[in-house]
Parts: structure tokens; C-alpha cells; sequence
């Protein structure tokens, strides 16, 4: 049986009041705008996006806000939800945004999804940074920010295609804000507060193409020098076993055991053809993280011709800290199937299964469903 889609919901509901009686904006003049009959719109854009989505309510577990940050709609429109936060009053603030989204992301979802303008964006980005995928709904006056989807039905269709398992491409995002008053005053004063990744629909990189498809040489050493370039010191690299990642030991310089096991620290190679004992040692205690690929037209990335990457390690390691590399033609090759995980402990595999960002090129990922098949 397949896992549900964890999909994380806020939204500012009085994003963008100040639009259409004049104001340029909502931040600090939201009783004035309701005052001169201004009407909220960013639920009815909320529902545009979520409305794509109600075919596949079934596959969904969506975690959300109380009252009109989420959970108001959600009701209305028959969806089934969880509350992770409860704002302090109904005149909802900048921090109840903040701190709901601290407490979705905690939950380990697969999607944040919010509703608003650049200024809910910005403290989306306060709160989470890039440690969770966000999707933003265009509900505000000031849309600078590239986190937005063009339309509220488009970031809907975006979802739907995670949800229905197609490739989708991860990529960064600017958080963009303009300052409100001197706006109003006609100047336009923009400032760049961050970063936060997104789903994007899947592309190809040009400069990896052969004849309309991707080039198998070109596409392993872009992957090789992306994991080479974003190292860090002080981490011990576990280093799967495989071609894909033997191209990763190829640019580094470094001797590889195809078919085993080794360990990089700091440009080094610390230890070789490890066993699940000896590795453990290395890992626990320590930062880690795992450079790891799929066999091909199967998609197990654990449990196959790794069994030194036991469950202790893997636990160890933690989710958060694997890294999946692949090229988008091999993922392909699956035709749509979920990535394996079969580490010969059911509660592992369990925690493992959700979407993956997976490394395709440089600073190239798209999202991928790892899951048990039944």
C-alpha cells in the first residue's frame, strides 16, 4: 500500500486586503482596508489551487492551521486534515505564520504549501529556510518573490504531479520583498531577504543534452562535480557502491570499491570496503551523510548489493542526510514505480518511504517517491 502525501497548508488570510481599496499592500493596514470594504481573497485563491487536488484527496494527509489559516477551508471543500497549530486570536499575525510553519515542517512534510504575498513568503523563509519544499499561492498585491506559482490552479496542478509520482524538479527560489511605505510613495525599494527550494515542472539541462536526450558521460560527471563541490569539512561521506557514484570518487581523485563500500572525510578517503560493523563505528557519533544510488530498472536503493549499510547506519546517518543520485533517464526507466527500500527492517523501511529529492545534474533535483511495494 502505498504512503500518503504529507502536504502542509497556511494561509495568510488577509493577504493582499489592501489591493483593491488603494492601499498597495496589507502590511500595517489591514483594519484599515476591512474598514474601507475590503474583501479577503486569499481563500478563494487557496481553493483554485486545492480544487486540483480533490480527485486525489485519498492519497493526501494534509497538515494544517486552525481556524481561517488552513483549516476553515480544508472543511468546506471536504478535505480530511490534521491542526499542528492554533493561532492566539482571529486577527492573525506575521509570527502565528511563523511559528505554524515551524510546527508543520517539525512534521515532516513532503510539501509546505502557503497562501500569500511576499511578505508571508518572507516569513515562511524566517521560519524554515531551505529545510522544507514550499509552493506559494499568489494571494498578495506584491508577488516578487519567485516561490509563487503563475496562478493558484497552477501551483494546484504542480502538487497533483508530485502527488501522482511524476518527475518534478527541485530548484531555488529568491525570496523578494518591497518596502510597503515607500511603495506607497511611489518608490519602489526591492531587497532579496533568502532563498527557499521549490518544485518546478521537469526540464533538461541544456548543456548535458545529446540529440534531444540526456548524455549518460556528460550527466555523470555534472552529478560528480556538484557532490565534489558542496563537501563539507568535518563530514564523513559514505560512499555507496555503483557507477554513479564511482564517478563521484573518479572527481575527487580517489580510489573506489564498485561493488562496496567506502568512507570520505575532509578530500580523504578514510576507510575502504567497509563491513556494516566497521562502518557503524565511523558513522555513529558523528556527522555523516550517504552518497547513494539505485539499481537500474529495479530502483532499490537499499537492500540490494549493500548490505553494509545496515539499519543501525542507515539510522544513524538519518533521512535527512542521504543523498540519492541518479540520472533522470534511469529514474525513468522505472516508469513511474516508487524507489525500494527493503534494509530488512519493516519499521525502517516504513520511516524511509515519502518523496525524495534526488540529484540529476548540477544542482539538478527533482522529487522522487520512495516506498515499499507491496
Amino acid at each position: 500500500m502505498a504512503s500518503l502525501f504529507r502536504l502542509g497548508l497556511i494561509i495568510n488570510p488577509v493577504a493582499g486586503v489592501g489591493g483593491a481599496v488603494a492601499l498597495k499592500g496589507s502590511d500595517g493596514v489591514v483594519e484599515q482596508a476591512l474598514a474601507l470594504g475590503a474583501v479577503p481573497q486569499a481563500h478563494h485563491k487557496t481553493a483554485l489551487a486545492l480544487e486540483q487536488l480533490l480527485p486525489l484527496k485519498d492519497k493526501l494527509q494534509i497538515l494544517t492551521v486552525a481556524g481561517a489559516m488552513g483549516a476553515d477551508l480544508l472543511a468546506s471543500l471536504g478535505f480530511q486534515f490534521q491542526i499542528c497549530y492554533t493561532p492566539k486570536s482571529c486577527q492573525t499575525t506575521a509570527e502565528d505564520t511563523e511559528q505554524a510553519a515551524i510546527a508543520i515542517a517539525e512534521q515532516g512534510v513532503e510539501l509546505l504549501l502557503f497562501a500569500g504575498g511576499d511578505g508571508t513568503a518572507r516569513n515562511i523563509c524566517a521560519a524554515v529556510g531551505e529545510r522544507a519544499t514550499v509552493l506559494g499561492v499568489p494571494a498578495g498585491c506584491k508577488i516578487h518573490s519567485g516561490v509563487y506559482a503563475i496562478t493558484p490552479s497552477a501551483a494546484g496542478k504542480v502538487i497533483a504531479q508530485l502527488v501522482k509520482g511524476e518527475l518534478v524538479t527541485l530548484t531555488e527560489a529568491a525570496v523578494m520583498d518591497i518596502d510597503e511605505t515607500a511603495f506607497r510613495q511611489g518608490i519602489v525599494r526591492a531587497k532579496r531577504f533568502g532563498e527557499m527550494r521549490i518544485p518546478a515542472e521537469l526540464r533538461y539541462i541544456q548543456s548535458v543534452k545529446n540529440g534531444g536526450k540526456e548524455s549518460e558521460e556528460l550527466v555523470l560527471d555534472d552529478l560528480a562535480a556538484y557532490i565534489a563541490s558542496t563537501m563539507e569539512d568535518n563530514v564523513r561521506y559514505v560512499m555507496g557502491s555503483g557507477s554513479t557514484v564511482a564517478a563521484v570518487m573518479k572527481q575527487l581523485g580517489l580510489p573506489n570499491t564498485l561493488l562496496g563500500v567506502d568512507v570520505v572525510e575532509n578530500g580523504e578517503l578514510i576507510a575502504s570496503d567497509v563491513t556494516a560493523t566497521e562502518l557503524l563505528e565511523l558513522v555513529q557519533d558523528y556527522p555523516s551523510k550517504l552518497v547513494i544510488t539505485l539499481i537500474g530498472g529495479q530502483g532499490h536503493v537499499f537492500g540490494r548489493g549493500n548490505q553494509q549499510l545496515s539499519p543501525a547506519v542507515i539510522r544513524a546517518v538519518g533521512r535527512s542526510n542521504i543523498c540519492v543520485v541518479a540520472t533522470k533517464t534511469k529514474l525513468q526507466q522505472l516508469g513511474g514505480r516508487p524507489l525500494l527500500a527493503d534494509t530488512g527492517d519493516a519499521s525502517l523501511d516504513q520511516q524511509l518511504q515519502g518523496l525524495l529529492p534526488v540529484l540529476v545534474g548540477y544542482n539538478d533535483y527533482v522529487m522522487y517517491r520512495l516506498g515499499l511495494e507491496e
